[in-house]
């Protein structure tokens, strides 16, 4: 902080008593009449001391792996803090503050640097994040959080595998700030329940732990197999139709809490127990609701291979968040020569004839849904709905790109699926990141993985990333596809795993291959050959299936991934 220096010069002459008293009684009638006055609300304070990192030091700071204060590049000030990953360590740079207990708090900060990373744990849901790639200029993270009733938040930033250096700088949390105290083991978590269960895997679900934990441990008959940052997990590699005992406990810095009730769960006999209404494999297209230079396309029109055509996409109705609304773009009928809603409601009830399904989706590039608000799951559940029951959408599709309460989308899915029935298909087109860490998609994979249909991760447009093996792969191989894949297979059932690419090279900025080498890739991982560089640990007979954005960039390209991954798919084990 400035500080402006005493005025310099000869002290000023002392006013006589008569001044002097008048001064004084001036002052009381001020201070009197600002007492009278209606109080202000508090404005929220940033609770994070050297925010800037302008003390140089770390501070409250704790940082893995290789990091430092920089001097350059810096968004203000004189120092910001910089952290490499390295091998398996993301360089995480973390701090706990003292919060106020179950209040709002909005978390900021300036980053810089490849797939670069800010969140908060101890949060209401457990944990939640935001992320940016912005190598070249500073860009501004937030996250709008609730404290848990702890009354502690840990503020965290980290890197990303083989990404190199990352820059943090600025980080504000607003809000009322506390004193705090010696910090105590937390207590023991419960409500644990489960929430599904597989073949080979059981779904578990705990309410948060009073008094601070820094994560959970989770025990399978009495033996550790987790350790986890939220509120759920999903312990995979277990034995068909045995029964299995689970407990957890909650642990930070101080120790481990005492563990929770044990619950027992019986794992299914094969296949797993989500609605499995589509077909296995499936080809999946994701059609455009707008004009791009793509080939404008009706319904109608999508070729034929698809199983699956995700409507692209549904949008959020300003001031209401959570709800969503659909029209046909104008620009689109236009494009086609007229094109009107009777007439493509006409066409989803025709695809629905031939065996397909037609599902909408949220989210994408430049679209986003709010679930961070306490009405948005209602709201979303009752909009989205109206949508299906309007134009016979058979479903969901979640592809929000910009961070989201997995929380309340996971709870906004169930409700929605009991509404729709047994026939409602879910799917969700994550970035290929997302996987990489324990992030809301994942969140959604351990909490409702008896709800998903089909993961179709979008493998482009990503960069290099670590695959299954722990090795770095460059994106737009068939190592890389079947290296990123491998890594949602030790979570889901192959049957619910699809392949995400591009449907041309004007599709994406990055990470085109032709539909030959996504055939590999299917053969990489159904049967062990075709996978270059890339060893899988086993082999995955009954994968899903291949997505491709777009049906219209594949109608531009001739049809080419229809038809050569189309064709391909019926000959997998």
């Amino acid at each position: 902080m400035h500080v402006e220096p005493p005025p310099s010069g000869p002290p000023s002459h002392r006013p006589s008593w008569p001044r002097r008293a008048a001064a004084g009684l001036l002052a009381v009638l001020g201070a009197l009449a600002m007492a009278l006055l209606p109080a202000s609300p508090a404005a929220a304070v940033n609770v994070v001391t050297d925010s800037g990192f302008e003390s140089g030091g770390l501070g409250a700071w704790s940082c893995s792996g290789q990091h430092a204060l920089v001097t350059s590049p810096v968004h203000a000030g004189s120092r910001a803090l910089s952290g490499t990953p390295a091998g398996q360590d993301t360089a995480r740079c973390q701090r706990t503050v003292t919060v106020q207990p179950n209040s709002p708090y909005r978390l900021s900060a300036w980053v810089r640097g490849n797939y670069t990373f800010l969140g908060a744990d101890g949060v209401a849901g457990g944990s939640t994040s935001t992320w940016a790639s912005s190598p070249n200029a500073w860009t501004q993270l937030t996250l709008n959080v609730t404290s848990g009733a702890s009354g502690r938040v840990t503020i965290f930033a980290h890197g990303w595998h083989g990404q190199g250096a990352y820059y943090l700088d600025d980080v504000v949390l607003d809000g009322d700030p506390v004193g705090g105290g010696e910090e105590q083991p937390p207590a023991s978590p419960g409500g644990l329940t489960v929430t599904g269960t597989t073949a080979s895997s059981v779904s578990l679900r705990w309410n948060a732990a009073g008094g601070d934990p820094d994560g959970y441990r989770v025990y399978r008959n009495g033996t550790l197999v987790a350790t986890v940052p939220g509120t759920s997990h999903t312990v995979t590699g277990l034995a068909g139709q045995t029964a299995y005992r689970f407990s957890v406990a909650a642990y930070n810095g101080a120790g481990e809490s005492a563990r929770s009730a044990e619950v027992t769960a019986t794992t299914g006999t094969g296949g797993g127990n989500n609605s499995g209404t589509l077909p296995n494999p499936h080809l999946t297209g994701y059609w455009q609701n707008f004009v791009n230079g793509a080939e404008p396309q009706r319904l109608s029109d999508v070729h034929d291979n698809y199983d699956v055509i995700v409507v692209a996409f549904a949008d959020q109705v300003a001031g209401q968040p959570g709800a969503v609304t659909f029209n046909l773009d104008p620009a689109l009928s236009s494009a086609l020569g007229g094109y009107t809603r009777q007439q493509f409601i006409a066409d989803i009830a025709q695809a629905q004839a031939e065996g397909k399904h037609v599902i909408l989706s949220i989210g994408g590039e430049l679209g986003n849904v709010d679930f961070g608000q306490p009405t948005s799951v209602a709201n979303f559940v009752n909009s989205f709905h109206g949508l299906m029951q309007e134009y016979g959408f058979d479903g969901l599709d979640i592809d929000l790109e910009h961070g989201m309460n997995g929380t309340n989308v996971a709870e906004a899915a169930r409700q929605l699926a009991a509404r729709a029935g047994d026939d409602f298909v879910l799917t969700m087109a994550p970035q290929t990141i997302e996987f990489q860490f324990d992030g809301p998609y994942m969140q959604l994979v351990e909490e409702i993985p008896h709800l998903i249909d089909a993961v179709h991760t979008q493998y482009y447009n990503s960069g290099s990333m670590n695959g299954c093996d722990g090795r770095v792969y460059s994106q737009g191989g068939v190592e890389f596809i079947a290296a990123q894949a491998c890594i949602l297979l030790q979570h889901l059932e192959p049957h619910q795993v699809s392949l995400g690419v591009p449907a041309s090279s004007r599709a994406a900025g990055s990470g085109y291959v032709d539909a030959t080498v996504v055939n590999r890739a299917l053969d990489c991982l159904t049967r062990g050959t075709s996978c270059g560089s890339f060893t899988p640990p086993r082999t995955w007979p009954g994968l899903g299936g291949a997505m491709t954005w777009s049906t219209n960039w594949d109608g531009l390209n001739g049809d080419r991934f229809a038809t050569v991954v189309g064709g391909h798919l019926d000959t997998l084990p």
